[in-house]
């Protein structure tokens, strides 16, 4: 029994795992470069979205709602680790272990020295996925689980197909408290790494998976039941939810999950309704040429796509809430392998077909390791903003308050600032200070000047500090 657990080898290293190693490492070179380079203009000096600034500053306190509101209890932990390191070295190594996790990914479903280019062009798919470029400013908050994944399918290229499903439950109980979807990818690993596929085999595997599954969410109500109070979880005011109770409210939530779906797909298009149907295209030309040429692997690819959309109807539709697009990164990861296997197959023929194919995924490569390249140079106007207000704040030892509407600033909606807190977290991030924002505070901020409330625009639109009675103003005006 102990055996079926073994990685296959003996006491030395064959030529053919010599060689499978050499190759994984040759992937993971390309995808380790490659996300450095269309992160360049993030490395330095990384954004980071106003609910991240706990976990990089390890402060337990401000996530500690999340565990009630989103069972995220992992990531309570990390923020428990009482160390606290660079931002930039942080979204660094969070970047590498992506880069890391692409290439293991890419090696499960296209193992072997002599698929090495095919490897290289899935690993490169995941790599661009937008869901990943929208989750990158949670880097802090997110590192655990991202890490887990990268473990997770570098596991899969070493351990045998038995030992990698026993380890299913227990990464899927870690994950689902990291991040709710994150288990959908372990079940995508273990369903492209199966050796013999069959109907049988892949009724236990989605069963051994429903079961983790909901032992995961049992897991998370008993914690929340122990420490808040509560068996389940409360979702947060501010995202509006409208729980079902009844049919009538199953279908009006439905408009909801349409709208995640609507939302999703341009997203994933970076908003070009062209490009959305190419996407759509593409997947259903993959899908029958799979079909064709190996059915079983079709089924089970999109198996797992749909237990996950499945996943995240029952959550719209129960808790009435719509659901972040960077949350259905399984759906671009499926995608991804159907696409190049079905340009893998297609190219077998070396025909039109194939090049054809080939071609199609090496321009959506192309193209968006372009336009991601160029999303991460959009936070630079607030990050260089930012710091210079931080320059000017290093000597005052008064109170800092900050007076204006920050989310409209010019260099706040291109960063795409999400809430007011941003601000605060940034320059607590960058001096250490307390910000009092007068927008979320206004009590505490009935001393400053009535001419500041609110600021008037300026030719310039640059946030300034001014002094007033001991205290410095951060006067942000609005676009003119």
């Amino acid at each position: 029994m102990l055996s079926n657990f073994a990685v296959a080898r003996t006491g030395s290293i064959s030529p053919l795992q010599s060689a499978q190693s050499g190759s994984f490492w040759k992937v993971f070179t390309l995808t380790l470069v490659s996300i450095f380079a269309i992160s360049a203009g993030n490395l330095l000096d990384p954004v980071l979205r106003y609910d991240d600034f706990p976990a990089l500053l390890a402060q337990p306190e401000g996530f500690w709602a999340k565990t009630l509101s989103e069972g995220r209890w992992l990531n309570y932990f990390w923020h428990m680790r009482g160390i606290v390191t660079p931002a930039w070295l942080n979204f660094a190594i969070y970047q590498a272990i992506w880069a890391l996790f692409a290439a293991a990914f890419a090696m499960v479903v296209i193992p072997g020295h002599g698929r090495i280019w095919f490897a290289c062009v899935l690993a490169l798919t995941i790599l661009v996925a937008p869901p990943a470029l929208l989750m990158a400013p949670w880097f802090n908050t997110l590192f655990p689980g991202t890490a887990l994944l990268a473990t997770y399918a570098v596991l899969a290229t070493r351990l045998s197909q038995f030992a990698l499903r026993a380890l299913l439950p227990v990464f899927t109980l870690l994950t689902f408290m990291a991040y709710t979807t994150f288990p959908v990818v372990l079940l995508l690993i273990c369903l492209v790494r199966t050796e013999h596929r069959s109907l049988k085999d892949l009724a236990g595997l989605v069963l051994l998976f429903g079961v983790s599954f909901c032992m995961a969410v049992l897991a998370v109500y008993v914690l929340n039941w122990q420490m808040h109070g509560v068996f389940g979880v409360v979702l947060d005011a501010s995202r509006q939810p409208t729980p079902a109770v009844d049919v009538p409210g199953l279908i009006k939530n439905f408009e909801l999950l349409t709208a995640s779906m609507e939302f999703f797909l341009h997203k994933m298009s970076f908003n070009s309704q062209t490009l959305t149907a190419c996407h759509l295209g593409m997947l259903t030309v993959a899908t029958l040429v799979l079909i064709r040429r190996a059915p079983l692997e079709a089924l089970y690819l999109h198996f797992g796509l749909w237990i996950g959309m499945a996943l995240i109807a029952v959550q719209v539709l129960k808790l009435g809430v719509t659901i972040p697009t960077r949350a259905l990164h399984f759906a671009w990861i499926a995608y991804a392998v159907l696409i190049v296997r079905a340009a893998e197959e297609l190219a077998r023929n070396l025909g039109f077909s194939g090049r054809l194919a080939c071609g199609a995924v090496l321009l959506i490569i192309i193209s968006y390791l372009l336009v991601i390249s160029n999303q991460f140079t959009l936070f630079r106007k607030w990050q260089t903003e930012t710091r210079a207000l931080a320059q000017d704040l290093t000597v005052v030892s008064g109170p800092i308050y900050v007076v204006g509407d920050v989310r409209n600033h010019p260099s706040a909606v291109r960063a795409g600032i999400q809430q007011p807190s941003a601000l605060a977290g940034r320059l607590r991030q960058l001096t250490g200070h307390n910000v009092i924002i007068c927008e979320t505070s206004p009590d505490a901020c009935s001393s400053l000047l009535a001419e500041w409330l609110p600021p008037v625009a300026t030719a310039t639109a640059q946030m300034q500090v001014q002094q007033l009675n001991g205290a410095s103003v951060i006067v942000v005006p609005p676009r003119q």
